[in-house]
């Protein structure tokens, strides 16, 4: 194992998130790999690790003063064995190959374990929309789309929002999309209700995280309610979250953003949900005036980790919660670390976390999102609207599959479930065993 990811390091060097994802799921599928001579024969680890296609562009744009300005756009179709393309564009100034890499690997997997026919793939640009007025971000998502709009189709690549990219950016890119190929097609997900876009798609991987957790609990024959979650962004993996929460009776006791965090000892819920939108749609990315607007305690430039709960969710962005944190969550009480977030953890952190209490990964606990947009791309395929409740039992149920499919693949025979074993051995057999089928 050692030699083989030796040579995917060399192959990918300076590539740090990638090779993080590339090792977590190597570990953790390589005795299974072993016992199945099949995959080996068909050297199929190498070839999932490997990216079909990478998309490399530039995006020139013009400000509101009239100043050229130019980003670099990037798509990289991972892996269609299963079926077209599907993951996130996200405009944020971190973007970059190493990042959108790893999130193509992990929308690989993630894909596979909702059980919907989605392949995985990523993208994005080092473009941030904070900032920006309304016509620039406009004028660089139309750039954007002129380049990659010949990559995509409702058969070919679905692309949906992620950080940076929600309901404007993508009428903005589906409006040029549609423009430049003169088709109305569902080739976008996460698009407004007016025009083909599902109900509670912003809320999805939020939702879907916290069914992920009562599946859990429920295991243990415990429940949700009662439970205190410290959450960190506020963003509509957090807001989704907070909503479902309260639903069921938990509380969130946490939201933060890059300035600190806020801690709310009542709990997130009512009006204080509601603001979390009126937070966002300022564009600044701070949680500051959250503090302010409900008189609450705000810790600039800390993170969420040091307050006792019973729960963590990290659903801002990759590597949040490192070893120290975990160290501190484990020893405040919390019993269960959950990614909201793309790899949320970092590889450390996850380790303690795995061994201490339990640690779901975020390729089963943020699929709830993916898993939405795929029943998007189905109602637009059969220009169906489900209604809000279907769409709630079906990602329930999706969630709850994934789940016993992480119980299936990393239960030991002491009855101890490794749910980042199980995670990657089941998202890996059917993206191997489809590849092996099509002989790619």
């Amino acid at each position: 194992m050692k030699k083989f990811l030796d040579k995917i390091k060399e192959k990918n060097k300076e590539e740090d998130e990638f090779i993080q994802a590339v090792e977590e799921v190597v570990e953790n599928v390589w005795d299974y790999y072993l016992e199945n001579p099949i995959y080996q024969k068909h050297n199929i680890l190498e070839a999932i690790i490997e990216p079909e296609r990478v998309i490399i562009f530039r995006v020139p744009w013009v400000d509101d003063q009239g100043k050229m300005h130019i980003n670099r756009g990037y798509r990289v179709e991972y892996n269609s064995a299963i079926g077209p393309y599907k993951g996130g564009i996200r405009f944020h100034a971190s973007v970059k190959l190493s990042n959108l890499k790893f999130l193509g690997f992990e929308q690989t997997f993630k894909n596979s374990l909702t059980s919907l026919p989605m392949g995985g793939a990523k993208g994005g640009a080092d473009f941030s929309p904070r900032g920006k007025s309304d016509n620039e971000i406009m004028r660089f998502c139309h750039s954007f789309m002129q380049e990659l709009y010949r990559h995509l189709g409702e058969n070919t690549d679905i692309p949906a929002g992620d950080i940076g990219v929600g309901a404007r950016e993508i009428g903005y890119l589906f409006g040029m999309y549609k423009k430049l190929k003169n088709d109305f097609t569902g080739v976008f997900t996460g698009k407004a209700r007016e025009y083909g876009g599902s109900q509670i798609r912003p809320e999805a991987t939020g939702y879907g995280a916290i069914y992920f957790i009562n599946e859990i609990l429920a295991r243990k024959g415990q429940a949700i309610k009662g439970k205190k979650i410290a959450i960190s962004g506020f963003g509509n993996v957090a807001w989704g979250a907070a909503k479902k929460a309260n639903h069921l009776g938990a509380k969130v006791i946490t939201l933060s953003g890059p300035d600190g965090y806020i801690y709310d000892k009542e709990g997130v819920s009512g009006e204080k949900i509601d603001y979390m939108l009126t937070l966002r749609n300022t564009n600044l990315d701070i949680v500051e005036p959250y503090a302010k607007q409900f008189n609450l305690p705000f810790f600039k430039g800390e993170k969420p980790w040091k307050e006792k709960c019973d729960i963590a969710l990290p659903s801002a962005i990759q590597n949040e919660l490192n070893r120290e944190d975990a160290e501190c969550l484990i020893k405040n009480g919390c019993s269960i670390i959950a990614e909201a977030s793309n790899m949320g953890c970092t590889a450390e952190a996850a380790k303690i976390a795995a061994k201490e209490i339990i640690f779901a990964p975020g390729k089963a606990v943020n699929a709830g999102g993916v898993a939405v947009s795929g029943l998007e791309m189905s109602q637009n395929s059969m220009r169906i609207d489900w209604t809000r409740n279907e769409i709630e039992e079906k990602l329930k149920t999706i969630m709850k599959n994934i789940h016993n499919s992480c119980v299936k693949f990393g239960t030991d025979l002491n009855g101890n479930t490794d749910y980042v074993k199980g995670a990657n051995i089941a998202g890996f057999v059917k993206v191997a065993e489809a590849m092996i089928a099509q002989k790619e």
